[in-house]
């Protein structure tokens, strides 16, 4: 999972960026990147490194990203290890020079590479999906320019027209055009966010694309919409605004984005994320009142495994009328363990993440919420630190369904044996996790190995062990 950002028509538009990137950072905690465009020297302005934000733009930095318009990323490893070659944006210089961000997976990966280099006589030099979508976005619009057409948002429209036709995955791309604007398109089926915002400056606008609606509090913007499915935005460099239907088909929006990976403070497809998680606990509760009446449970307190869970474990307390109580205290200077890729070190991670409140612990049944069990590494230690705190029984719920099969749209798990209730049973992962009770969201169709775009594990898996964000699939009915 990555965050991507785009802002055309205002001055500084790079160190403007600084902010929005920030309320991006729990995307990805691996590298950051601002490229930035001045339109009165014509050039372009590049700063990315490893490490968190605040690492990679000291004021120094900030200050050399001069121009209107920018592009700024936050990136999430989901295969392999962070390469500072893979690092976004990433800059084509023909035609015209194009610059662009992305939030995603190519699943045709090996089919792109070689159209890329043998068909299209073009090399490529990292292992980032986004230098394929650069070089697909390049080879369209030199196409038509060779065919004699003069640059025009139409002609982008009809460029990236071709790269969603060509490229399968999830994805959603910001990028800029040298001298000519800014824009936008994403899969056809939007399963990669990407928002509009807007702020008037006299009679035009200043436009910002970002995967999450905090963004545009930050930078002072009003939320304007959601990009469409298969949609293409242009804003020239006047900052007109034009938009064209690519392939639209049914919206299939990843389901982690609601469950984990986005803030709780953004909206998408006009469903806030909070209010997405209440309405997963007010479910899991009514599953979880079912199983304690046939069991016989007896639970004491509801409690969140920080951060992502809280909603949901709020609303499953009040619908069973139980006490909630936080028995765990997160450090928040310790980065998300999920987007961790080294098991050993993830598992260092967890022990420095959460501390126990041990005086709501001691003596009680609790009834632990999580959003959801992947490997079952950090859930295995959790239940295993109440135990150690004096808890009587653990029991945990989980706002997701149980995961048993890979991921190929940008969560960090591709293969299927790594997924704790891969060819198991809940009582088997039960017993696996070291809990008294296991009760999942019963929403079986959620993650069901019904792809929406087509993949091949085995194509996946062996062409790449590459680097790129992007995360999840399917759809969420709640």
């Amino acid at each position: 999972m990555c965050g991507v950002v785009g802002l055309i028509g205002e001055d500084k538009a790079g160190e403007k960026l600084f902010p929005a990137l920030f309320a991006l950072q729990h995307r990805g905690q691996d590298a950051a990147g601002i490229l930035s465009f001045d339109f009165s020297r014509g050039e372009f302005h590049l700063e990315k490194d490893l490490g968190l934000v605040s690492q990679v733009f000291p004021m120094d930095k900030l200050e050399k990203i001069k121009g209107s318009m920018a592009l700024g990323h936050t990136r999430y490893s989901t295969i392999g290890t962070v390469e500072k070659a893979d690092l976004q944006p990433l800059i084509v210089s023909y035609p015209n020079g194009i610059g662009m961000a992305h939030n995603g997976n190519v699943t045709n990966y090996n089919e792109i590479v070689e159209y890329v280099r043998k068909r299209r006589s073009r090399w490529t030099f990292t292992r980032n999906d986004l230098e394929l979508l650069l070089h697909m976005m390049s080879i369209g619009v030199s196409d038509q320019l060779e065919a004699g057409k003069e640059l025009s948002p139409e002609i982008l429209g009809k460029a990236a027209q071709q790269v969603v036709e060509k490229v399968q995955g999830a994805y959603s791309v910001v990028g800029m055009m040298a001298d000519e604007g800014m824009f936008a398109f994403n899969d056809t089926q939007g399963i990669r966010p990407l928002l509009i915002g807007r702020k008037s400056i006299g009679d035009k606008y200043s436009y910002c694309f970002a995967s999450e609606k905090q963004v545009f509090f930050a930078l002072g913007f009003e939320y304007f919409r959601d990009l469409k499915p298969g949609e293409f935005v242009f804003v020239d460099k006047d900052q007109n605004f034009h938009s064209y239907p690519m392939a639209e088909k049914k919206a299939r929006p990843c389901m982690f984005e609601w469950i984990y990976f986005a803030g709780a403070e953004t909206e998408w497809h006009g469903r806030p994320v909070y209010d997405v998680r209440l309405r997963l606990g007010e479910v899991l509760a009514n599953e979880t009142r079912r199983k304690m009446q046939e069991q016989g449970i007896e639970i004491d307190v509801v409690a969140p495994v920080p951060d992502t869970s809280r909603a949901a474990a709020l609303r499953l307390a009040e619908v069973l009328h139980t006490p909630y109580r936080e028995v765990l205290i997160k450090n928040r200077y310790v980065q998300r363990s999920f987007i961790v890729n080294e098991p050993e070190v993830r598992k260092a991670m967890v022990n420095l993440k959460l501390m126990p409140v041990e005086s709501e612990i001691r003596g009680k049944s609790i009834l632990l919420v999580d959003d959801s069990i992947v490997r079952g590494t950090t859930s295995a230690r959790i239940i295993q630190l109440l135990r150690e705190s004096g808890a009587k029984k653990v029991y945990l719920a989980s706002t997701c369904p149980p995961i048993r099969n890979p991921c190929f749209y940008g969560i960090d798990f591709p293969e299927g044996e790594a997924l704790v209730a891969h060819k198991r049973t809940e009582d088997q992962v039960a017993e696996l996790l070291g809990v008294d009770g296991l009760i999942y969201l019963p929403l079986t169709q959620l993650l069901d190995g019904d792809y929406p775009v087509p993949v091949s594990k085995e194509d996946f898996i062996n062409a790449r062990t590459h680097n790129i964000g992007g995360g999840g699939k399917n759809e969420v009915n709640v």
